[in-house]
């Protein structure tokens, strides 16, 4: 299989650490969101995924898989290794409820994309974009730190004591958040959650910095 990544998006960060708790064996193709204006928006890319966004997932028989979610659930159905959904329906409701809070909620208003959109067509400065991303960020984490405290199915990790969908979602966005400095005190179970991850291996192999492409 190939990965079009690129270390910093939130989305292939993901589709790693999913790649990852299923041990499976992956090459590495590096799209950089920002270098010469964007390689997403080149045709070469493009022919790869008209979205023009990251991740992507060639397999082995040249089928080409796009958006993260969709390729998880695919490797959740046709790999083996550890499952990243539970075995019950209403644990997999609740597991893909956190995991959307995350990918459909916050992420999108965060985007790369959007954060230039908000720059370069509405003339927002630095400072109301960060505005911007923090305002959405928190009130997500607002509603997810107490889902996670007030149910009893979280354990150690986002559902019982192994961690699935949603701890892949939900690491990456921790991460930005301390990428923009906020405060995460207010956060107590999200932060355990992501020390229990952080003491994985699967988790740090797939962290941006410890990627080839990492500035």
């Amino acid at each position: 299989m190939k990965l079009y990544s690129y270390w910093r998006s939130s989305a292939a960060y993901r589709v790693r650490i999913a790649l990852n708790l299923k041990g499976i064996d992956y090459q590495s193709a590096f799209v950089h969101l920002v270098k010469d204006g964007g390689e997403q928006l080149k045709p070469e890319y493009a022919a790869v995924n008209p979205q023009r966004l990251v991740p992507s997932l060639e397999l082995d028989d040249g089928r080409v898989l796009t958006q993260s979610m969709a390729i998880i659930e695919y490797l959740e159905e046709v790999e083996s290794g550890p499952a990243l959904l539970p075995g019950d329906a209403i644990g997999r409701a609740r597991v893909r409820a956190l995991a959307q809070l995350v990918a459909c909620e916050i992420h999108p208003l965060n985007n790369l994309r959007v954060l230039k959109h908000l720059a370069t067509s509405l003339g927002l400065d630095d400072q109301q974009k960060n505005d911007w991303y923090c305002h959405w960020l928190i009130e997500g984490f607002d509603a997810l730190e107490t889902l996670l405290a007030d149910s009893p199915a979280t354990g150690i990790f986002c559902h019982g004591s192994t961690p699935g969908l949603a701890d892949l979602c939900l690491i990456p966005q921790v991460y930005n958040a301390r990428r923009f400095n906020i405060d995460l005190t207010p956060y107590p179970t999200i932060e355990r959650i992501d020390a229990a991850c952080a003491a994985l291996e699967t988790f740090c192999q797939a962290a941006p910095e410890a990627q080839e492409d990492a500035l």
